[in-house]
C-alpha cells in the first residue's frame, strides 16, 4: 500500500505528500547528497543512477542520469533556487526524454511530524497540457518505490 498521495490542484499544481520515519534532517540529506539519492531515487526496481551530480547553492546546477537494464534511460537536468537546510529545496527542473519537458517549479519542505517528517512537494507546471502528460507518465508508481526505498535507508 502506498503512503504517497498525489493530487492535481488548478490546471498546472501538482501536490505530492509522504510520511518518513525519519527525522526532517535525515529526508532533507536523502534528498541533497548525491551518494544518498543514487541508492533510493531509482523509481521501478530495475533501474540504476550512474550520474548524480549536485551544486547545493542557489543558482546552481543538478543533473540525474537513470538507466534501466535494457540499455534504455532518461536523465534530468536542473537549477536550484533556494535551498533551507532540513526544511526546504525549491528548484527547477527538466525531463530529457531525449527532448527537453517544459520547466516544472518545485518546492519541497520538510516538516517534523510526530517521530517523522512530513514532505511535501508543491510542483508548477507552464500550463494544464504539461501536467496532463507528466501525470500520464504513471509517475506516482516510480515515486513511491523510490520513497519506500529512501524510508528503509533512513
Amino acid at each position: 500500500m502506498s503512503k504517497l498521495t498525489l493530487k492535481a490542484e488548478g490546471d498546472r499544481h501538482i501536490v505530492v505528500t509522504r510520511r518518513f520515519a525519519a527525522s526532517p534532517e535525515a529526508v532533507f540529506r536523502a534528498h541533497t547528497e548525491p551518494a544518498l539519492i543514487q541508492k533510493w531515487m531509482l523509481g521501478p526496481d530495475g533501474w540504476s543512477m550512474p550520474v548524480c551530480v549536485n551544486d547545493l547553492r542557489p543558482g546552481g546546477k543538478f543533473r540525474y542520469e537513470w538507466l534501466n537494464g535494457n540499455g534504455m534511460g532518461f536523465h534530468i537536468t536542473g537549477e536550484f533556487v533556494e535551498l533551507t537546510p532540513f526544511s526546504r529545496i525549491v528548484h527547477v527542473e527538466r525531463m530529457h526524454l531525449p527532448d527537453p519537458t517544459p520547466d516544472n517549479h518545485i518546492v519541497t519542505t520538510f516538516e517534523k511530524d510526530g517521530r517523522g517528517t512530513l514532505m511535501t512537494m508543491r510542483m508548477t507546471l507552464p500550463d494544464a497540457a504539461s501536467r496532463a502528460a507528466l501525470l500520464a507518465t504513471g509517475i506516482e508508481q516510480g515515486m513511491e518505490a523510490s520513497f519506500a526505498r529512501l524510508e528503509a535507508m533512513a
